[in-house]
């Protein structure tokens, strides 16, 4: 027997290709910004301290950090399709009870002289 296709719940489907890539780019230009800030800051505080080193190595890992983070999209986290139709049916009905008592039967019987009553 053929199994019925059931379309996926609009709800559960997974963000469009088009929406995650926007969100990828601005993840990754997000982290750049970050770095950017960081190699700025690196030149600007005076005097050379631990601070000027701390931008400094946030300078040098941030792109390493940018690329992992905006290809980890949100298509790792996997996500159960649910079928709108598996929502709606109604759960298995029982059959009504059968009654003990039998219900009445009602006979009509004919006899001659009603069908000659008709005629008339």
């Amino acid at each position: 027997m053929k199994e019925k296709r059931r379309a996926p719940a609009v709800t559960s489907l997974p963000q469009s290709p088009q929406d995650e890539a926007d969100h990828r780019v601005r993840r990754y230009a997000l982290t750049m910004i970050i770095r950017t800030v960081c190699f700025l800051l690196m030149v600007v505080v005076q005097p050379l301290g631990w601070w000027t080193w701390a931008f400094a190595v946030a300078a040098i890992f941030l792109p390493y950090i940018a690329v992992v983070y905006a290809n980890a999209g949100s298509d790792s986290t996997p996500r159960a399709v649910e079928s709108p139709l598996a929502q709606l049916e109604a759960p298995g009905a029982s059959s009504p009870a059968a009654t003990s008592a039998e219900p009445g039967v009602i006979i009509i019987g004919e006899s001659h002289d009603d069908r000659e009553a008709d005629d008339r």
